[in-house]
């Protein structure tokens, strides 16, 4: 093995253009019903996927609970390949009934604010650093 590089810190910025296909107006979404009243009533008993990972260990979450579309967000649901889609999760190969899998518990978890909409969290950071962040305290300050 080479040398040791010594802990650091290092400031880096990753960015790229998200292609948005054409998606309804999340007010005119017929299940964003579905979405709501599953929010309101598992919040009180949900805690952080974050903290779930490792054990229950709230730790660094901070911030109310909010739900998060964990494999499909809501302005994604008209550009998916329902082929990839229908590959890991079986029966959902309908292009009617995507919108009501987009607002179902297979595609919910509850993240607190921070690893939700955070700087290190599942909307900012990067896949891989925010899949280190579960294994790293304080990985992304």
């Amino acid at each position: 093995m080479g040398k040791i590089v010594a802990a650091h810190e290092q400031s880096m910025t990753k960015r790229y253009t998200v292609a948005f296909p054409e998606h309804p107006a999340r007010t005119s979404d017929p299940h964003y019903r579905d979405f709501e009243h599953y929010r309101k009533t598992h919040v009180d008993s949900a805690v952080c996927e974050f903290a779930l990972r490792r054990g229950g260990d709230t730790g660094e979450c901070a911030g109310g609970l909010e739900l998060h579309h964990s494999h499909v967000e809501f302005s994604m649901q008209q550009g998916v390949d329902l082929k990839y889609l229908e590959q890991d999760f079986p029966g959902i190969s309908d292009p009617d009934t995507i919108g009501a899998w987009v607002e179902s518990e297979e595609n919910f978890m509850f993240l607190c604010s921070k690893h939700h909409r955070g700087h290190g969290g599942i909307h900012n950071a990067s896949a891989s650093d925010y899949e280190a962040s579960h294994y790293v305290h304080n990985l992304i300050l």
